[in-house]
C-alpha cells in the first residue's frame, strides 16, 4: 500500500461504512428500490470506471437490438444541462455525454436516453414508447432507487475489485462485499490467451456466489478509422511512430496493442471524459510536430471521438492524421453463448414481453 493509501484509509473506512448503511436502508425497504414492467438489465461496476462498460453495453446492444424495441438509458456523465433528452447522431456531446453520443451514432435503430433521474427517464421512455420491450441501464450499480431485472457487473482483470479498497484509498465505490447484488459478474479486458489456470485462480478470489455466474471478455480491435477521410489512404498501424492522446479511465490496453504495431509509442494523458479544446489539440499537434519522423500517425480511442467532433473543433483536426480503433467484446470459448442465451431468456421470459 501506497504512502498516501494508507494516510486516506480512515477516510475510507468511513466512506465505505456510509455505503454499507445506505445499502442496508435498501435492502430493508426504508428506501425505495422500484421496479418497472419492462426488462431491465443494469450494467456497472464497484470501481470509478476504466472496467469497460461501453463496449460491454454495445455488445448487448447488438445481441438484442435486432429482435425487441431497445433502449438505452445513461445518467449522461459530463453533460451540461439537466433533465430527460433523446439521444440522435446528430447530438452534441456537452448535451448528452460522450458515451450515449457514441451508442446512438453507431445505432440507428434503439432509443438512446440520459437523465439524472433513472426513473424519471424510464418513466418518460415507457411514455414515448409503449412498446419497449427491453432496457439497458447503463452505470446504474450503485443506483438502488430503479430495481433492475437482471444486474451486470465489470470488474477489470489487472485491477480486481477483490484487490482494490474504496475511496479515496482505492477507488471502489462501496466496499467489494456489494458484489453479491450482481447477477453476473463480467472479467473485463482478459488476454486472448487465457489459461485455465488463472480462470480458477480468479474465481478462487471473487468467491461467487451459487446464483452467479462469471464470465471472462476480452477485447478485439477493429481496423482503424481516420477522422479525415483524406486519411484513408494511410496504414496507420505500419507507421514507424504513433502519438496516442486519450481522456479515458484506463488506456492501458490500447496501449498494449499499439506498442505492438509500431517502433515508439508516446502518450498524452488527459482526465476521463476530457472536454478537449482547441488548446488541448495544440498541445497534441505540437507533440505531434516534435515527433523526428515522416512515418507517423495520431491516434485516439473512439470514446474520445464522441468529444473532438464539435464544429470548433473539426477544421483544426482536419489538418492531422488521427485515426481511431473501434473495439468488440469477445467471451473466451463457447462462454459467449452461455451469456447470450442468459440475457435472451431474461427478456423473452419477463412478463412485459409477449413474442408475436
Amino acid at each position: 500500500m501506497r504512502f498516501y493509501q494508507f494516510i486516506l484509509t480512515p477516510f475510507a473506512v468511513l466512506y465505505g461504512i456510509v455505503m454499507l448503511v445506505r445499502n442496508w436502508l435498501f435492502d430493508c425497504g426504508c428506501l425505495p428500490s422500484r421496479g418497472f414492467d419492462v426488462p431491465i438489465i443494469s450494467i456497472g461496476n464497484l470501481s470509478c470506471g476504466g472496467t469497460g462498460k461501453t463496449p460491454h453495453a454495445e455488445y448487448l446492444i447488438r445481441l438484442l437490438k435486432s429482435r425487441f424495441l431497445l433502449a438505452t438509458l445513461s445518467r449522461g456523465y459530463g453533460r451540461s444541462g439537466k433533465g430527460f433528452i433523446l439521444a440522435s447522431a446528430k447530438s452534441a456531446y456537452k448535451y448528452t455525454g460522450d458515451e450515449p453520443l457514441q451508442f446512438a451514432k453507431k445505432f440507428a435503430d434503439i432509443k438512446v436516453a440520459v437523465d439524472e433521474n433513472r426513473i424519471h427517464g424510464i418513466e418518460e421512455l415507457q411514455r414515448k414508447f409503449p412498446n419497449l420491450d427491453v432496457l439497458i441501464l447503463d452505470d446504474a450499480f450503485q443506483h438502488r432507487y430503479v430495481k433492475p431485472g437482471l444486474s451486470v457487473l465489470l470488474t477489470d482483470f489487472h485491477n480486481l475489485y477483490t484487490d482494490d479498497f474504496v475511496l479515496p484509498s482505492g477507488t471502489l465505490r462501496e466496499f467489494s462485499s456489494g458484489a453479491r447484488r450482481a447477477d453476473i459478474l463480467i472479467v473485463t479486458k482478459t488476454p486472448k490467451i487465457f489459461s485455465p489456470i488463472t480462470r480458477r485462480r480468479i474465481l478462487d478470489e471473487l468467491k461467487p456466489l451459487p446464483h452467479q455466474k462469471v464470465f471472462f471478455s476480452y477485447i478485439q480491435y477493429l481496423d482503424p478509422e481516420p477522422l479525415n477521410p483524406d486519411h484513408k489512404s494511410y496504414a496507420p498501424l505500419k507507421c514507424t511512430m504513433i502519438l496516442l492522446f486519450s481522456g479515458i479511465a484506463n488506456d492501458y490496453p490500447l496501449r498494449e496493442y499499439l506498442e505492438r504495431h509500431c517502433r515508439t509509442l508516446i502518450t498524452m494523458k488527459f482526465p476521463d471524459h476530457h472536454p478537449y479544446s482547441s488548446e488541448d489539440l495544440h498541445l497534441i499537434k505540437s507533440r505531434f510536430d516534435e515527433l523526428l519522423s515522416r512515418n507517423k500517425v495520431i491516434f485516439t480511442t473512439e470514446k474520445d471521438m464522441m468529444r473532438l467532433r464539435t464544429p470548433e473543433l473539426a477544421l483544426f483536426l482536419k489538418r492531422l492524421p488521427v485515426f481511431y480503433l473501434p473495439i468488440e467484446i469477445c467471451f473466451h470459448g463457447e462462454s459467449g453463448a452461455e451469456f447470450n442465451k442468459i440475457i435472451m431468456e431474461y427478456v423473452l421470459h419477463s412478463k412485459k414481453y409477449h413474442p408475436e
